[in-house]
């Protein structure tokens, strides 16, 4: 799987760097959320060429975080001491709280979400401490895409509304990832998704105190 281009080698050292930065006011907090999405900003813009356009989205609003050139991204984070080293969590792809609550309407309302990406980079953080080991993965879109053939079945014992989930299947019939949309919350969620089946750009380690 090709990466985009986007993320080349010099873009990685002056995140790294960035991160490690990051790493010095806040020894043992990785970045996260506004926080991931200015280090990628800073970074694209001392890698680009002058002039090149990237523009910052509204916060709050449901759409792209960064627009570099022609090209929609979504910054995502998955930092917490549980992260596995070779299967990807999304806890809030997007929410989809509004009724009714039925697949026929949950899984366009996500395709709908994703066709605002082009990409999503993730950073990850592996806890083995006093190391830190960071990934920086390229999620495709339309790997993703592929729930909106998902059979969606109800799981849990919750009363009330309850979670709606589903594996999500390969051409040849193996899992690729789950995908569960909450019922408490109404947050889509992606589980287990493979890293092999995603751009894995670049690993790295930061010593951090214990």
């Amino acid at each position: 799987m090709a990466a985009s281009g986007l993320f080349p080698a010099d873009f990685q050292i002056a995140l790294k760097g960035l991160v490690a930065v990051h790493h010095s006011i806040y020894a043992r907090v990785p970045p996260q959320g506004i926080y991931f999405e200015a280090l990628v900003e800073n970074a694209l813009r001392a890698t680009r060429r002058p002039f090149t356009p990237i523009e910052a989205a509204a916060r709050n609003q449901p759409t792209h975080d960064l627009l570099v050139l022609d090209t929609r991204l979504s910054l995502k984070t998955e930092t917490g001491y549980g992260t596995h080293p070779t299967q990807i969590n999304i806890t809030k792809l997007c929410t989809t709280e509004r009724e009714p609550w039925e697949p026929n309407v949950l899984l366009p309302r996500v395709m709908e979400h994703l066709s605002r990406y082009d990409l999503i980079l993730m950073l990850r953080a592996i806890w083995t401490l006093p190391i830190v080991r960071y990934q920086l993965v390229e999620i495709p879109v339309e790997l993703l895409g592929r729930m909106r053939a998902a059979r969606l079945e109800p799981v849990g014992k919750r009363t009330g509304r309850q979670s709606l989930g589903a594996d999500v299947l390969g051409n040849g019939g193996e899992p690729l990832f789950h995908v569960h949309f909450d019922g408490s919350d109404g947050k889509c969620q992606i589980r287990n998704l493979g890293i092999a089946n995603c751009e894995l750009l670049t690993t790295w380690d930061i010593s951090v105190p214990v």
